[in-house]
């Protein structure tokens, strides 16, 4: 060799799965691998309760919530170490809320598209709740958040019920605090595995914390436990990332969902919507068609139908049955533009513009709220 050496590392592999006390996977479980050297990593278990670490050979030690395995030598490619946790029982999530009081708390790499996305599914989280705290629900009422997410909270510790825990998290989630909400989903998911609607306020805190390879994770098993419940699908239509979105498994589950239900209109328009994203547009059109057809009210599908067909009939058909539809205005009006119609575009773009400005002062009025409740919820000792 010259007199010259090369020194080569080798990457292994640690994984393994962690259980609970009745052998029952762990996910969202947090998992520690710390070097001899003292260098900590993390990781969470997937939903299947597995953990991944690739290290360099070593000597490490492995820990998961107040278990130490180790410490272990690691020389072989692959080592698969499998963990049980004692019994457990409900403790409360630690609030850390940094950078939520700004536009940047979903991961700071969103479009607004995306962040937009984020709010209704957010939204459509709270609607899945049952409202059923009559002290936390006349705080809220009466403007005091901060004191609705307590009287929550206590209630989930007292009771660490299905119901009790899915409000805790859904009241968080509805103030933009997406990390401590998605340890309030993640201890749900733990002690409910088959609640459906927990995955969702899982998922959905996920992405609204810009997590979204976790949250595509749970929005694909929640679809998967009853493939027939349309919920977990209209969510996953609503998602606007294209991490998720261009991710295997997305569009696989929309054409489950229009082949299940193929008289559902939102199941043929959401498949619809990702065949276009892939530029099959026959296909799609097939799909949005049919879609109208079962519900001639459903503006988004004549909208996208005038997309793929650059047509301004089905633009007006869109805002003939909803006239709220603020990309409906703006697309009219760039066809009328270019077809040389200034008096028509220039309406439609007022339109545009005004709803816009609609949308942008209600979101900095709740952006200001936020703010407020954050740095409340900062100053907050959880328990207290």
């Amino acid at each position: 060799m010259n007199g010259w050496q090369t020194a080569v590392t080798t990457l292994c592999l640690i994984t393994g799965s962690v259980f609970d006390e009745q052998h029952r996977p762990v996910p969202t479980a947090k998992v520690y691998l710390e070097s001899a050297g003292k260098k900590e990593l993390a990781t969470e278990t997937d939903p299947e309760g597995v953990y991944r670490f690739t290290v360099p050979s070593g000597s490490y030690t492995l820990r998961v919530e107040g278990q130490d395995h180790g410490p272990f030598t690691v020389e072989s490619p692959k080592v698969t170490i499998d963990l049980t946790l004692p019994p457990q029982f409900f403790d409360e999530p630690t609030f850390t809320v940094a950078g939520v009081a700004d536009n940047t708390y979903r991961g700071g790499h969103g479009s607004d598209t995306v962040l937009r996305s984020a709010e209704t599914l957010a939204k459509s989280t709270a609607s899945l709740a049952e409202p059923h705290h009559t002290v936390a629900e006349s705080y809220e009422r009466s403007g005091h958040p901060l004191e609705a997410v307590r009287e929550f909270q206590r209630a989930a510790e007292l009771d660490p019920s299905e119901m009790n825990l899915f409000d805790w998290g859904t009241e968080l989630l509805s103030h933009r605090a997406p990390e401590p909400a998605a340890e309030v989903f993640g201890k749900g998911v733990r002690l409910f595995p088959k609640s459906v609607r927990m995955m969702l306020g899982l998922a959905t805190a996920w992405y609204s914390a810009g997590s979204y390879e976790k949250a595509a994770q749970w929005f694909f098993r929640a679809t998967d436990v009853d493939p027939n419940d349309p919920n977990p699908y209209f969510f996953l239509g609503k998602v606007q990332s294209r991490e998720i979105t261009e991710s295997p498994g997305y569009r696989e589950r929309l054409a489950r969902f229009a082949r299940l239900q193929p008289d559902n209109a939102l199941a043929n328009y959401y498949y619809a919507v990702s065949l276009s994203n892939q530029h099959d547009y026959v296909k799609a059109r097939r799909l949005l068609d049919r879609a109208v057809t079962l519900d001639p009210q459903l503006g988004i599908a004549y909208l996208q139908l005038g997309i793929i067909n650059h047509s301004i009939k089905d633009y007006q058909k869109a805002l003939e049955a909803d006239p709220a539809l603020a990309e409906a205005h703006y697309r009219l009006a760039e066809a009328y533009r270019l077809r040389g119609d200034t008096a028509r575009a220039k309406e439609e773009m007022a339109a545009y513009t005004k709803l816009s400005k609609e949308s942008n002062e209600s979101a900095e009025r709740e952006r200001r709220e936020i703010q407020r409740f954050v740095v409340a919820l900062r100053s907050t000792t959880p328990g207290h």
